[in-house]
């Protein structure tokens, strides 16, 4: 290893070190299962390492990996961090941890199974019933919900932390709705692809066997033994935290990406709201919160749940994964009793020690606690929002005076756990690497033929040195996690074959309410983002001609167009109700429209109500099109947003920002079918393109002005629609109001033109599923009738005919006026049809089976 390498080596590594570490051992040799790995590194250099995580960092940018930290206020979603150097398990220790871990999950069904039905553990005084009963994750509701032969665990995760003495321990259970498997299949994509050479000489199992065994247990929990059953993801929101995932898994395993409100009970049944109608709903892995999944019999405050969902599980009309109420076993408390409950129900001592647990409801337990609070972590057996644990080491005097008094009033509350040391794994910090403090989170799955463990998992390491506090809620880094096996691991694909006599027909994935409220807003906000973006493109070289030439026709145009900037962006008073310095100096209030993202109608604004509405319907759009949005996110908040440019920069980003939309537009084009997601997005581009035009109309070309200075408008107008070549070519060199009109209004070869957003209007809507009368036209075909006939029954000649005394185009005024109130029109029957009412929940805190993530 050559000294310019030194850092990454295991020997400087090895002069860091002060406890178990999982690459080196205490003779400052590195174990054997890491010297290839090791080895490769060391010829890659810290430089060409640092180049590696780094383009980890772009991809997991770029894919829109994040997770969302709450009480920041500085910005919600944070970036997903990924080490390049994963941890590696030797495939020896790996058969005790997989054991162990199934042995685990085995029994935590048992218990779990036994606490919602005969309730054996309680009466025969295996289980204090108090630390059962007093825990916020036993909901009586359910009860005699759940088949007592049938397997309830179905997706099951544990912390897992090595002591200072080598020996593998399990910090706590999840049980309720485990997070972070699709963290782990994304840090494993990203890793295959930065270091792909080092990835294969180190022969790591895949993980895809593992989430094929997740689709086929969620499969087999059909009720009726249902073939190719309907499954659905239910998610609390886009601001869950780990929302991502949500979105992630279900694109990656096929299911539909569902909120509360996207479903319904009746007559026992779950039923997902679509467009085509009532779909029935058979299984349902779920991301919310237990107590939060049913307002009816539960929480009744919750709006992320689904009322009557307990009763249809009651019925055996839905499976849930996991079932409700599986969140008691996530109770610190039961850490103490596992071993004697491993003993009833297995014969079997605990493969996995838990950390070692007093619950404080015990005499002589709280007594024990009491008395050695300095070498304590204590908790409260329910969990709260951030760090609820307090390390006695770490109270003053008075403190621990105050804890005591706590404990001692109820002490069934509280449990007391002993402080353990984790051990270290490398890190690549700063160009170097140095050992870091390391949590590992490991998933389990049920199938038909038993619980099947993911050869991996989700490795989380402490940003600084010495910090025990390890998630990424606190800063800390993820990493890859490596099970060596003694030959290439062969890949397994998710993909299911059919007999060879079977052919399969296709089927449509229907859409959501939600979701086509989203798409239809998706292509609102983009039409409105490039109406603004073009317009103030046009008008910032007619602002420096302005300054440069002090010309009075040129100051007069740049004055219309600037009210139209206003009326277009509906930023009021902006330049219409402000003083004549405004107008003048129009250079802070256009800089405004551009970075201000908290002045609703601004660029800033509508370009992340654009991200935002994206990124809630995140499982529609394909990896190229993710890509794009965020590109479009990001740059314009680096370079606009949160940077000092000036408009001639401003102009370039603008340019940049309008290629941005028009690339999405042609890689939604490209890759999504012409199905009704599609339909919704393209109708809610129309609808918003028409009411833009129309309002930039209204703004400039209304009023009379005189011919020379209406000459300069008509010009701008063209560019600001991106019309002028076309005039050009149709016109050649003359330009003229009933012209200009007769291509924006009337021409509907024109794809700019207002008769040509109501043909698509018109051709999208009437192949949305809708009920109709026998020959009927629908509420909505009937408003864009009446505007398309409008429209084409007008005469230009008369379009331009002045009022005098008013000095406008009166007849061009009633016109655009009309359009603009059926087009509202329309916009309200299409939501009135098609779309949700009821506000959509969004869950402003995190789940319990996040918040340590």
């Amino acid at each position: 290893m050559s000294e310019a390498n030194g850092d990454i080596g295991a020997q400087y590594y090895a002069t860091k070190l002060g406890v178990y570490d999982e690459m080196v051992a205490k003779e400052t040799k590195v174990l054997p299962h890491w010297e290839r790995f090791m080895g490769s590194v060391a010829k890659l250099g810290s430089e060409q390492l640092e180049l590696r995580r780094r383009e980890a960092q772009r991809l997991l940018r770029e894919n829109g990996v994040t997770y969302n930290v709450y009480g920041d206020t500085q910005k919600l979603a944070r970036p997903w961090r990924l080490d390049p150097i994963p941890l590696l398990i030797s495939s020896e220790e790996w058969a005790l941890i997989e054991a162990g871990l199934k042995q685990r999950a085995e029994l935590l069904d048992l218990v779990l199974r036994d606490i919602y039905g005969k309730q054996q553990l309680l009466k025969k005084g295996l289980l204090p019933s108090e630390l059962v009963f007093a825990h916020d994750g036993f909901l009586h509701p359910c009860v005699g919900a759940l088949p007592e032969k049938q397997r309830q665990l179905i997706v099951y995760s544990a912390n897992l932390a090595r002591g200072h003495n080598g020996r593998m321990w399990v910090l706590d259970d999840r049980s309720q709705a485990p997070s972070g498997a699709g963290y782990a299949l994304e840090n494993r994509t990203v890793m295959t692809r930065v270091i792909p050479e080092i990835f294969r000489e180190t022969q790591a199992h895949r993980l895809s066997g593992f989430f094929k065994a997740l689709r086929k247990g969620l499969a087999e929990l059909a009720p009726h033994n249902k073939e190719d059953p309907r499954i659905v993801v239910l998610t609390p929101g886009s601001l869950n935290e780990t929302y991502f995932e949500h979105a992630y898994l279900a694109s990656y395993l096929g299911f539909t990406l569902v909120q509360g409100d996207d479903l319904t009970v009746r007559d026992g049944r779950v039923w997902l709201k679509s467009l085509d109608g009532l779909q029935p709903v058979d299984v349902i892995l779920r991301r919310v919160d237990d107590s939060f999944c049913d307002p009816l019999e539960l929480r009744s405050s919750s709006r992320l749940g689904v009322a009557g969902l307990l009763e249809a599980v009651r019925r055996n009309n839905v499976a849930i994964a996991n079932p409700l109420g599986s969140s008691v076993l996530e109770n610190p408390g039961l850490l103490a009793f596992l071993p004697r409950l491993s003993r009833y129900f297995l014969n079997e001592e605990l493969m996995l020690p838990s950390v070692a647990t007093w619950w404080c409801g015990q005499r002589r337990e709280r007594d024990f606690v009491l008395q050695n609070l300095e070498r304590m972590v204590i908790k409260p057996i329910n969990r709260t929002t951030g760090n609820y644990a307090l390390f006695g080491g770490q109270l003053s005097s008075k403190e621990k005076e105050q804890l005591r008094a706590t404990i001692t009033a109820k002490p069934h509350c509280y449990v007391a756990q002993e402080q353990v040391g984790f051990s270290t794994v490398p890190a690549f910090i700063d160009h170097r690497i140095e050992p870091r403090f390391a949590v590992l989170r490991n998933f389990v799955v049920a199938t038909s033929e038993g619980y099947q463990v993911m050869p991996g998992g989700l490795t989380r390491v402490a940003r600084q040195q010495d910090d025990f506090i390890v998630s990424n809620q606190a800063g800390g880094i993820s990493k890859d996690t490596w099970v060596l096996a003694d030959e290439p691991d062969k890949q397994v694909s998710l993909w299911t074959q059919p007999g060879r006599d079977v052919i399969l027909s296709a089927v449509t994935e229907p859409l959501t309410s939600r979701a086509a409220d989203n798409l239809f807003w998706v292509g609102r906000h983009l039409e409105r983002i490039k109406a603004a973006a073009r317009l103030m493109r046009t008008l910032l070289p007619k602002l420096a001609e302005a300054q440069e030439l002090d010309d009075p026709l040129d100051g007069q145009c740049l004055n219309v167009l600037l009210c139209a900037m206003t009326q277009v962006t509906g930023t009021y008073p902006g330049f219409i109700l402000s003083n004549a310095t405004v107008l003048k100096a129009p250079q802070n209030e256009l800089m405004a429209l551009a970075k201000n993202s908290h002045r609703a109608g601004t660029l800033a604004s509508s370009i992340q109500a654009f991200a935002h509405t994206a990124f809630s319907i995140r499982d529609v759009w394909s990896q190229d099109t993710w890509r794009c949005v965020d590109n479009i996110q990001r740059r314009w908040q680096q370079r606009v947003v949160n940077n000092d440019c000036d408009l001639e920069q401003l102009q370039k980003y603008l340019d940049d920002l309008i290629t941005g939309f028009v690339a999405f537009i042609g890689l939604t084009s490209e890759s999504m079918t012409r199905e009704a997601g599609w339909l919704m997005l393209d109708s809610g581009r129309r609808l918003e393109h028409a009411l833009a035009l129309v309002g930039l109309l209204r703004a400039t070309v209304v009023q009379r002005h005189e011919l020379a200075l209406q000459n300069q408008l008509l010009e701008s107008v063209l560019v600001a629609t991106d019309s002028l070549s076309i005039y050009r070519r149709r016109y050649r060199s003359f330009i003229q109001l009933p012209m200009v009109l007769e291509l924006l209004l009337m021409d509907e070869t024109h794809p700019r033109s207002l008769a040509y957003q109501l043909h698509q209007l018109s051709a999208h809507i009437s192949d949305l599923p809708r009920e109709r009368g026998k020959g009927q036209l629908s509420e909505e075909e009937c408003l864009i009738l009446r505007a398309y006939t409008d429209l084409r029954l007008v005469k230009v000649s008369e379009l331009v005919k002045v009022d005098d005394k008013a000095g406008v185009y009166s007849e061009l005024e009633n016109l655009l006026s009309a359009m603009t109130e059926l087009l509202w029109q329309l916009y309200d029957v299409i939501a009135q049809a098609y779309f949700s009412h009821s506000q959509v929940p969004q869950l402003m805190t995190p789940t319990q089976s996040e918040d340590d993530l």
